[in-house]
């Protein structure tokens, strides 16, 4: 605490025009020119988001007050020169967006993604961070982040990372706490919820985090040794802000535009258990691809199926096991993320490594031309899931007492619990120290190198699961079709090979009629599609321009899958079956 400290004061006087005044003092400098920047990323984002934009009215002056030269050698950087080793620069800062990657400033919270918030001297990034809030007393604000509190309203970072990986709510919130053990050691668990609902809601939503956390804690056999001994869930479940969920070290952020009793109850609490579970994975058991976090360009990591798509397999299974969600509830939303995946044309050209080469173009990116990721992206997110799923469940078929949960834990131990992050081939080595060579050799090869289907017929049968075709006798198009100015408009890129692909029908076109059914926008073309067979052929009229055209289309089976507990197509559980659905989806 003797060393010399970068400080910010920010403030909030203007905030119901989405600004906020910003103050940062920079002391101790040598006799050059100080950089300053805005970031272009932010920790749990892939993606580049120029935050400098939003950025205004900058103002520097030395420790006498005098006024210094500022010039902008690119976008995202103010150089300031001239001074006597204090700097100290003010600017305005714009906000208007409450999610997990921007700030958002107004009357009812100050919302701060800290990247987007605060510029930063690059070359003093190892300096501890002194940050004050002004809260809008007010307003009775008050201030939640992971940053360790030194007074009322001052906060204290040990470097530009932790201030930077520490987003903060101000506002008029509520909280719970609760205490968990682990390693002789209790850590306290908060729950900031900036909302209008009641405070019974409240409390059965954080009974619900509790059995989240204690099942996630279970997996890997014990917490994170918490900086300052604390996690901090911030939530925000109000109108003005936007969908979201980002992990940090010992905090994350969710928002949602439903309340708890407008639905949030149910569907808010899956964004919990996954940011819940980036604690470990990702945070703690990191790719190497990530380290350092670049705040100057994006990183690329070719892990993002394990440290995502795993995370997103847990999700779901989490809620299960902590009786969130019913075993059938969980069992049949498995179908989702399986179709998307497996009847993807892009598996064609990227394995799941390759797709999480993609994240800096989709992670949240903003871009205006049009893409084809319809038939070349598969989200590393869902591709991830569907792998840990037939990962878990081709370990637990190994009849060795081995489970993905087992697996994670190895993670842990050798990469998380010490920090050292790892590559795609230290993930292979830990699977082959876990399961032996030809298991891990076999599942790398076959579907982390390559892009091959597992047998999930197979595998899902040994816990009971029918893994089968959901509507093998229906045609389907290929494409998704909706109202638009009284006619029925193809809205996305078919699917490379599907029917609509093939009769050379593309994205923004209208289908005027298929067969003598002539299309409105009250149109069940589901209902037209049935009265066909499956290999007939079917005249469509389309308009692409203005201009009438007709084609003709075959019409091919629906490749949708479903999955559904055996028993409920009234076949009997084996002993084996029900033993392996039990140790998988039972309370650990």
């Amino acid at each position: 605490m003797a060393q010399t400290h970068n400080v910010y004061e920010i403030s909030f006087d203007n905030a119901v025009h989405h600004e906020a005044t910003v103050k940062a003092h920079f002391t101790g400098l040598e006799n050059k020119v100080l950089e300053l920047r805005m970031s272009r990323t932010s920790p749990g984002r892939y993606a580049l988001h120029e935050f400098a934009k939003n950025v205004y009215h900058v103002k520097a002056t030395d420790s006498r007050g005098n006024n210094l030269q500022v010039t902008r050698p690119n976008p995202y950087q103010w150089d300031v020169s001239g001074h006597d080793g204090t700097v100290i620069v003010t600017y305005t800062l714009y906000g208007n967006r409450g999610d997990g990657t921007y700030t958002q400033v107004d009357e009812t919270h100050a919302h701060l993604n800290i990247p987007a918030t605060f510029m930063y001297a690059p070359r003093l990034a190892l300096r501890p961070i002194k940050v004050t809030f002004n809260v809008r007393e007010d307003l009775n604000w008050k201030v939640a982040t992971q940053l360790k509190q030194l007074d009322k309203n001052t906060y204290y970072a040990p470097n530009l990372h932790y201030f930077m990986d520490s987003p903060t709510e101000i506002s008029n919130y509520s909280i719970r706490e609760f205490t968990e053990e682990s390693n002789g050691k209790t850590y306290n668990i908060r729950f900031i919820l900036h909302h209008k609902g009641s405070d019974a809601d409240f409390d059965t939503y954080v009974d619900k985090v509790k059995n989240i956390v204690a099942q996630e804690k279970a997996v890997f056999g014990e917490l994170p040794d918490y900086d300052f001994g604390t996690y901090t869930f911030l939530g925000c479940y109000l109108a003005n802000v936007s969908g979201d969920g980002m992990e940090h070290r010992n905090s994350t952020i969710l928002t949602d535009v439903e309340g708890l009793a407008e639905g949030g109850m149910e569907n808010n609490i899956g964004t919990v258990s996954h940011e819940y579970f980036h604690a470990w994975n990702v945070e703690r058991i990191r790719p190497l691809a990530l380290e350092p976090f670049d705040y100057t360009s994006a990183n690329m990591s070719g892990e993002l199926w394990f440290a995502e798509g795993f995370t997103s397999y847990y999700t779901n299974l989490i809620l299960c096991r902590a009786g969130v969600i019913t075993r059938e509830a969980y069992v049949e939303g498995l179908a989702g993320s399986l179709n998307y995946v497996w009847n993807s044309p892009a598996l064609k050209y990227f394995n799941p490594i390759e797709m999480s080469y993609q994240a800096p173009f989709v992670d949240a990116a903003r871009s205006v031309d049009p893409v084809n990721w319809t038939n070349t992206f598969v989200s590393y997110y869902s591709y991830g899931s569907v792998l840990g799923l037939a990962l878990d469940l081709s370990l637990r078929n190994q009849k060795k007492n081995l489970t993905l949960d087992g697996y994670m834990q190895l993670m842990w131990k050798k990469f998380g619990k010490n920090e050292i992050p790892y590559t795609v081939k230290d993930l292979e080595n830990t699977l082959t120290e876990y399961a032996g060579e030809d298991f891990a050799s076999t599942f790398f090869t076959q579907y982390i190198y390559q892009s091959n289907m597992p047998d999930y017929k197979v595998l899902m049968n040994t816990a009971g699961v029918i893994f089968e075709k959901a509507k093998p006798s229906t045609p389907y198009l290929g494409a998704y079709v909706k109202s638009n100015d009284s006619k029925m408009k193809v809205v996305t890129n078919p699917h490379q090979q599907s029917p609509l692909y093939k009769a050379g029908v593309e994205n923004g076109d209208y289908i005027l009629s298929i067969g003598e059914h002539v299309l409105s926008d009250t149109t069940n073309i589901s209902d037209i599609l049935k009265e066909h067979e499956i290999n007939s052929t079917v005249t469509v009229v389309y308009e692409r321009g203005g201009e009438r055209k007709e084609t003709i289309m075959q019409m091919e089976s629906d490749p949708a899958y479903k999955t559904t507990l055996i028993e409920l197509q009234g076949k009997k559980l084996s002993k084996a079956q029900k033993e392996t659905r039990e140790d998988w989806l039972e309370a650990k």
